[in-house]
C-alpha cells in the first residue's frame, strides 16, 4: 500500500510533544511490513538544509488561502528507510517557533494550516504519489479528511484514497470563526452538523473525527476516555464514529532508547547486568551538583512544562518532601509560570536541579540515573516518557489516566507483580503517600530488585502498534476497491 504521513511534528526534525516521536518512527515499521510510506511536514526555518541534506525538487506549486495565492516548492530528504518531503512557503513557516511565541499561538494558524492541507494534497497530485491511505495527525491536518470528503470527492486522483486520523491530544483542536469555510474554499452547503459546522464554528479536529474514513487514538483507555467524560466537548462526535474509533498504544524505538548501546550516558547496562546503573546515578548527582549519595533516592522528569502535566503537583510534592532523604531533577520547557516556580522551589532546596533548555544528552542521562520517574499527568493520551524510564530501570508514579492505566500496574510485593506506583487524582488518592510508598520498596533491596527486574523486561514495541494500524489501513483499501 501507499501510505502518506501528513504532520506538522516529526522527530528528528521538529519535535514539540509525543506526536514527533510516533511520525518519526511509526512509518519505519509499516515499511518493514512491506508498504512505501512516506511523510509530509510543513518546512519550518528551524529545519536545517544543510543538517539534513534537503534537496529542492523542480516544481513551483500554489494554492489559494482566503483569497490569496500561496506559492510553495518540495523539499525532500530520506531518512534510514522513509522519504520525507517538506512544504516549503516562507510566509507561513520561516518564522522562530512552531505554532506560536512567548506570547501566545501565531494569529495566523488558521490559514497557515489551511495552506498545509491543501499543499499536501497538491504535493501528491505533483509527485504523482497516488496514496491508497493518506494518514493525518491532529488538527494541524484535520481538513485533509474534509477536502476529499466535500470539495474533492469526485476528485480521479485521490479516488481510491481512504483517510485515518488520530487524535494525540484532544485538548488542541483547531477551533476558528465561520468564515473558516470561505478560507478554506469549502461551500457553506457543506457547514453543518454531519460535516464542517461545530457550535457555529470551523473546527479542524471535529471535522477529521466526522469525514475520516476511521480515526484512532495513542492508547485504549484514552480512546474510552475522550468518549466519555475527557472528550472537551467532543463527545458526542466521538459517540457518533463509536464504531470507526480505535485504541492502538503507542510504543518506543528500542534501538534508540537502549542503555545497552546508549552512547549519552556515563555507563551501559542491562537487564543481564545492571551495574552500570549505579555509575549512571553518580554521573546524574554530579552533573546536578547534588550530593552524591547512592541511597539517596532520585527522582527525574523529562516533559513540556504544562498543567497537564501535573507540575503543580510536583512542585507541591517537592516542598513537602524537601527533609526526606530525596532529590529531584527536572527537564523541561513551556509555561514561563511553571518554570518560575520550579525556578523558587530550587532556589530554596538544595536537593532540586531544574534544566529548561532542551536537551537530548540530559535527558538520556536522567532516564538512566534516576531511581524514579514522576508523571502525575491530569490526563495522558499515552504517554511515552514512562515507557522510556522502564526500559532504563526507572520505576514510574503515575496517575492512573489514560495510556498511564495501559502501561503501569501497581507493584504488589506480596506477588512480585507490577512494574510501578499508581495514584489516582479523580479519587482523591494523594502522589506523596505513593511517593513514601514506594519509598518503603525502595529501602527494601530485594523488593526494589524484583521492581526494577520487571521494570527492564517490559517491552512496548512499535511492531504490535503497526501490525494493528496496518490491518486498518487494509480494511479501508479492501473496502475502496470493493
Amino acid at each position: 500500500m501507499n501510505i502518506l504521513m501528513a504532520a506538522s511534528e516529526c522527530v528528528p526534525f521538529v519535535k514539540i510533544g509525543g506526536l514527533a516521536d510516533v511520525v518519526g518512527t511509526l512509518p519505519n515499521y509499516l515499511q518493514r511490513l512491506g508498504n512505501d510510506v512516506r511523510i509530509i511536514l510543513p518546512k519550518y526555518k528551524s529545519i536545517d538544509d544543510k543538517k539534513y541534506k534537503l534537496e529542492t525538487l523542480p516544481l513551483k506549486l500554489s494554492v489559494d488561502v482566503a483569497g490569496n495565492k500561496e506559492s510553495f516548492n518540495i523539499k525532500t530528504c530520506k531518512t534510514s528507510q522513509v522519504t520525507v518531503y517538506f512544504i516549503d512557503n516562507m510566509h507561513f513557516f520561516y518564522r522562530d517557533g512552531i505554532y506560536g511565541s512567548d506570547f501566545g499561538d501565531f494569529g495566523d494558524n488558521r490559514e497557515r494550516y489551511i495552506f498545509f492541507c491543501k499543499a499536501v494534497l497538491e504535493s501528491a497530485k505533483a509527485l504523482g504519489f497516488k496514496p491508497d491511505i493518506i494518514h493525518c495527525h491532529d488538527w494541524q491536518t484535520g481538513l485533509i479528511p474534509a477536502y476529499l470528503k466535500t470539495v474533492m470527492k469526485y476528485d480521479k486522483f485521490f479516488w481510491k484514497t481512504s483517510t485515518v486520523f488520530s487524535i494525540h491530544n484532544i485538548a488542541y483542536q483547531g477551533s476558528f470563526a465561520a468564515d473558516t469555510v470561505v478560507a478554506a474554499g469549502f461551500s457553506w452547503q457543506d457547514f453543518t452538523p454531519d460535516k464542517l459546522e461545530f457550535y457555529n464554528k470551523v473546527n479542524f479536529m471535529k471535522c477529521a473525527i466526522s469525514l475520516s474514513d476511521a480515526v484512532s487514538t495513542v492508547s485504549p483507555t484514552y480512546s474510552l476516555e475522550i468518549k466519555e467524560f475527557n472528550g472537551l466537548g467532543m463527545e458526542v462526535v466521538l459517540n457518533s464514529r463509536q464504531d470507526k474509533i480505535y485504541g492502538i498504544l503507542n510504543g518506543i524505538d528500542y534501538d534508540y532508547w537502549n542503555p545497552k548501546k546508549d552512547k549519552n550516558i556515563a555507563a551501559n547496562f542491562s537487564k543481564e547486568d545492571l551495574s552500570g546503573k549505579k555509575t549512571c546515578k553518580s554521573d546524574l548527582q554530579s552533573l546536578c551538583g547534588l550530593e552524591m549519595n547512592p541511597n539517596t533516592y532520585l527522582f527525574g522528569c523529562v516533559s513540556r512544562l504544562d498543567h497537564q502535566k501535573g507540575f503543580d503537583i510536583i512542585i507541591d510534592a517537592m516542598y513537602k518532601l524537601k527533609n526526606e532523604n530525596m532529590q529531584f531533577v527536572i527537564l523541561g520547557s513551556g509555561d514561563r509560570s511553571i518554570r518560575y516556580e520550579l525556578e523558587k522551589a530550587a532556589s530554596q532546596m538544595k536537593n532540586i536541579a531544574v534544566f529548561f533548555d532542551y536537551n537530548e544528552v540530559l535527558s538520556h542521562k536522567i532516564y538512566a540515573g534516576i531511581d524514579a520517574y514522576m508523571m502525575p499527568s491530569r490526563f495522558e493520551p499515552c504517554g511515552l516518557s514512562q515507557m522510556i524510564a522502564l526500559s532504563y530501570a526507572g520505576i514510574p508514579i503515575v496517575n492512573r489516566t489514560g495510556g498511564l492505566s495501559d502501561t503501569i500496574v501497581y507493584y504488589n510485593h506480596f506477588s512480585k507483580e507490577g512494574n510501578g506506583f499508581t495514584f489516582n487524582i479523580t479519587y482523591g488518592e494523594n502522589f506523596v503517600q505513593t511517593i513514601y510508598k514506594s519509598e518503603k520498596i525502595f529501602r527494601d533491596k530485594n523488593n526494589w530488585n524484583t521492581l526494577v527486574n520487571n521494570a527492564i523486561n517490559c517491552k512496548f514495541s512499535w511492531d504490535n502498534s503497526a501490525i494493528q494500524y496496518n490491518e486498518i489501513y487494509k480494511n479501508l483499501s479492501a473496502y475502496k476497491e470493493f
